[in-house]
């Protein structure tokens, strides 16, 4: 509780309801019967001390870690390349790279934490995470890449997406213009008024085979216009047998429903919160065995939930050192940047159409298209016609009321378009490439398949409800009740992933590579968790008496050559016995409690038998 505590105070000071944070664990310890006052991190002393000397040596960790915590974990080198594009305005006319990420400007922005800002581009957030110390990734393994004079470390690094050729058609830019083209045709799948029907049991979604080999294959993997990937489901629940009952539900809904609850904007528990939730409901389910990788002797809850936090823990720090080294080097374009900027150039598909330039949006009947005379988008004197008109979710101008309103879905000018967010988000505040969601929850997945020696959930599903015009908070919905299902921990990381494109916060290419990188980075911090619980230390050989700390204020480890039990005795200078008492020696380590002496000199004397000395050392006490 005490190291709990102290670190909770050192790490959320100053973030959004604080007051009541410390307030609620003031309560708390107060309610358990802890001194809050007692800050004295000696260990020796008891548990309270030893949780305060724990909090501390974390809090000094991190302050040395390659985090730059001490300045508020301000970017040494970084600067973006392009911009700020102010979102509430259609166009992006000042873009200079659209390979590039770019800020994004808001008349009122509310970050991850639910910090409000006026007038303001929230800046890259730790795009050189890459040099933070790792749980389980290996330094030497790292490349080191240097730009601005600041090095970016890569841990698994994947090599750059497909980048935008806008002086000609043809190659890895095709893959660009289709991977953003497929964003925003999957944002006209988010109007529950289509009445369109899907079954989102275990029986038909989930149970991915394999992952597409290279970028090309993408097109093949994602269903450009239905959404979704090639699962097929799962036959029958392993745990009863009997097949998965049928959920049928509004795709809409679906989609809607994908988009926030694995959201990481404002009220979120971001990505590696979800899974610690998703662990502690795995925890409780009854049909749970708690045995490491299935097998073995049953883990009572504390051990459990230990080793569980541990090796997640481990995982998702590992996950945004490698991820956020990747985002901060390749540094790569969102889509509400890429899809408002290649529009503002023009259409691709063909030359001798209006508005053709090679880095244009490809025209896709139904859903990218031209604004012809006499559209409704043509404006008010026909200043619109020719330009790029895209068939997607209308976005925040369209909801005065998001308890009761639903944005729907209709053509909208693609220089326009809003990402299935709220307005004062709209997309996180660093690059895309590679997506964090994907690489921590494909990580997580691992981790959580391997501790429970299962892929499937137990009882062969997890479950999360969602109520009808309830759950959702960028606008009203979902129009019937609806629960998320998953057969297996891997299930729930793969709709993850599909989550931020129907969000419109990434294309595939941000997607793939993460979910592949996770998958290593989880088997990794697992595997080396594992050596941690597993290891069984030898006895220290100790050469000679060491008695610290010293002076001390109530207690003295002892570091002798010795296994067993011995008797020790406590003097004051003049010979008087003071205490006596017997000492437990393990690992050639014993700890002598001197709690309650008087401050000044005092000798201990540990005996072999009634009179043969092992040693005598002189010791000061200086109590609080």
């Amino acid at each position: 509780s005490f190291a709990v505590y102290r670190l909770l105070r050192h790490r959320f000071a100053g973030s959004p309801g604080w007051r009541d944070l410390f307030y609620e664990t003031d309560v708390l310890m107060d309610s358990l019967g802890y001194d809050r006052e007692n800050i004295s991190a000696d260990y020796k002393c008891g548990p309270a001390e030893l949780g305060n000397y724990i909090a501390g040596q974390v809090i000094a960790y991190g302050l040395q870690d390659g985090s730059n915590e001490a300045a508020g974990y301000a970017n040494l080198y970084y600067e973006p390349v392009n911009p700020p594009l102010f979102v509430e305005a259609p166009g992006n006319p000042d873009i200079a790279d659209l390979n590039r990420w770019q800020p994004l400007a808001f008349t009122q922005f509310i970050d991850q934490s639910g910090n409000p800002f006026g007038n303001f581009a929230p800046p890259f957030v730790s795009p050189e995470w890459g040099r933070v110390l790792p749980f389980s990734l290996n330094p030497g393994d790292a490349k080191i890449r240097e730009r601005n004079g600041g090095p970016y470390w890569l841990y698994h690094d994947p090599g750059p997406p497909p980048y935008l050729d806008t002086t000609a058609v043809g190659g890895l830019s095709e893959e660009y213009k289709w991977g953003y083209a497929l964003v925003g045709i999957w944002s006209a799948l988010l109007d529950p008024a289509d009445g369109v029907l899907i079954d989102i049991s275990p029986a038909a979604i989930g149970n991915i085979t394999g992952y597409p080999a290279d970028v090309f294959a993408y097109r093949d993997f994602y269903d450009l216009f239905e959404g979704g990937d090639p699962g097929q489901g799962h036959a029958l629940n392993p745990k009863t047998g009997q097949p998965y009952a049928p959920q049928v539900v509004h795709r809409a809904d679906y989609y809607r429903v994908l988009a926030e609850f694995w959201a990481d904007g404002p009220d979120s528990e971001t990505p590696p919160g979800h899974w610690f939730t998703i662990f502690n409901y795995v925890s409780e389910q009854p049909e749970l065995s708690k045995k490491m990788r299935g097998q073995g002797p049953t883990l009572d809850d504390l051990e459990w939930d230990v080793k569980g936090y541990f090796a997640l823990g481990g995982a998702m720090h590992d996950v945004a050192i490698s991820v956020w080294g990747i985002k901060g080097w390749y540094d790569s374009v969102r889509p509400v940047s890429a899809i408002r900027g290649m529009a503002e150039l023009g259409q691709s598909s063909d030359p001798g159409l209006p508005n053709y330039h090679p880095g244009g949006l490809p025209l896709i009947p139904g859903y990218i298209e031209l604004i012809a005379a006499g559209d409704l988008l043509q404006g008010q004197n026909g200043e619109y016609i020719n330009e790029i008109k895209m068939k997607a979710w209308r976005g925040p101008n369209f909801i005065d009321d998001p308890r009761t309103d639903v944005a729907g879905v209709g053509w909208v000018r693609a220089n326009f378009w809003w990402p299935y967010q709220r307005p004062t988000f709209v997309s996180p505040p660093f690059a895309g490439y590679i997506s964090g969601h994907s690489t921590y929850s494909r990580a997580a997945a691992e981790v959580l398949a391997a501790l429970t020696g299962d892929p499937f959930f137990p009882g062969g599903m997890g479950e999360f409800h969602c109520p009808k015009n309830e759950f959702l908070v960028f606008e009203d919905g979902p129009s019937t009740d609806l629960t998320l299902q998953w057969a297996t921990y891997r299930d729930a990381a793969d709709q993850c992933s599909l989550s931020r494109i129907y969000g419109g916060i990434h294309p595939p290419v941000d997607d793939i590579p993460g979910r592949r990188i996770g998958k290593e980075i989880g088997v990794e911090a697992f595997a080396f968790a594992e050596q941690y619980f597993n290891k069984i230390k030898a006895p220290r050989e100790v050469s000679e008496l060491k008695v610290f700390p010293n002076p001390t204020s109530c207690a003295v480890q002892i570091d002798f050559a010795y296994e067993g039990v011995m008797p020790v005795k406590v003097y004051s200078p003049d010979g008087r016995l003071e205490r006596e008492l017997s000492v437990r020696f393990a690992g050639n380590r014993g700890f002598l409690n001197l709690d309650g002496l008087a401050n000044g000199l005092h000798i201990i004397v540990g005996f072999k038998g009634e009179k043969e000395r092992f040693f005598e050392r002189k010791v000061v006490v200086q109590a609080n």
